[in-house]
């Protein structure tokens, strides 16, 4: 280790002189340089070390600490170039699918989607070939979050469930942060029943829930019924989502998503009730409801109508049985309109 340090102090303080810096007064900003090129300088010592003397495990190590050099440095054009070349030195799948993982750090760094999809089909191909169950959960969380982060939250909270019990991608988020966007996902995915099952009796989202402001209330009184303090907990909440950055281009819709779901769950009880008595039930005045459930009912979300004049909300839900024979009516008439182009065809 000595040996390789006086060449890589040699090249870092020439590249300060030539740079024009002062080389004895490192401090500050120039001390953060040092240390930076100190640390190339020392990776490129190290790989030429290591392919003149060693053998190719440690030429791959070499190469794998400059990758990481880069990725610390978030030079992400030469992170991608070096991981890239020390993947072609790499030949177990496990060491090949941390290279991936790595990649997908980059991605959510710069919020590169295209890098994200590319990266996960990789490690999935990569599975195919074989790889431990710690790295297939690892990859779980990261395609999870990939999932929410391009607004697929059913597929998002599966992922996140399924990988609840044995987290260990800290280098993402801490677990706390994990079991927020668990809950979140889960309440605007999961029926009342798998919510019960899966987020409100799960002990490891128990152990967690009390310590992130909000969110035990936000769950519990969903669960509960209790919708006035589901507002209240839903208005504190509605700060950590704007802050967060893979929830925030969609706080909008998380949040329309969220009064679906509730608005619903309180319908369900109900052939028709009272604007007042939803509006009390819920802790606002009756506009609001008024105005509120308008927008959904438009929009397709709600299956309902409001009698204005009475004040009545009538639910009108839909039929499940009639709702599946009416689209294999009509799947058949498609089925028997191509069969009837196929057949002009062969008759040709």
């Amino acid at each position: 280790m000595g040996i390789l340090m006086e060449p890589v102090h040699s090249l870092a303080y020439s590249s300060l002189g030539m740079m024009g810096l002062p080389v004895l007064m490192l401090d500050g900003p120039h001390l953060i340089i040092y240390t930076w090129l100190t640390s190339l300088c020392f990776c490129f010592c190290r790989i030429a070390d290591a392919e003149e003397n060693l053998g190719e495990s440690e030429v791959r190590e070499a190469h794998l600490a400059k990758s990481l050099f880069y990725i610390r440095i978030s030079d992400k054009e030469k992170a991608l170039e070096q991981l890239k070349l020390t993947e072609s030195k790499t030949v177990a799948v496990g060491q090949k699918m941390d290279l991936v993982c790595y990649t997908l750090q980059l991605g959510f760094f710069y919020m590169d989607f295209d890098l994200i999809s590319k990266s996960i089909d990789k490690a999935k191909n990569l599975f195919e070939e074989g790889g431990d169950w710690e790295r297939k959960n690892r990859l779980k969380v990261y395609e999870g979050l990939y999932c929410m982060s391009t607004r697929n939250f059913k597929k998002a909270a599966d992922l996140f469930l399924d990988s609840i019990s044995t987290v260990t991608t800290y280098e993402l988020f801490t677990y706390d942060t994990f079991i927020f966007y668990t809950v979140l996902t889960s309440i605007i995915s999961l029926d009342r029943v798998s919510l019960k099952q899966k987020v409100v009796d799960a002990p490891e989202i128990l152990t967690v829930l009390g310590k992130i402001p909000h969110l035990s209330e936000f769950l519990n009184s969903l669960y509960g019924c209790q919708y006035k303090s589901f507002f209240s907990a839903f208005s504190g909440l509605t700060e950590q989502v704007k802050l967060d950055r893979y929830l925030r281009p969609h706080f909008r819709y998380y949040m329309r998503e969220v009064r679906t779901v509730v608005y619903c769950q309180f319908l369900e009880s109900y052939k028709s009730v009272t604007m007042e008595a939803m509006a009390n039930a819920f802790g606002v005045t009756v506009d609001f409801i008024d105005l509120e459930l308008s927008c959904f009912i438009a929009a397709g979300k709600l299956h309902c109508k409001i009698d204005k004049v009475a004040g009545v909300l009538e639910t009108n839900r839909p039929d499940a049985k009639n709702a599946l024979y009416q689209a294999t009516i009509k799947q058949g008439d498609f089925l028997l309109n191509r069969i009837q182009k196929l057949s002009r065809v062969i008759d040709l």
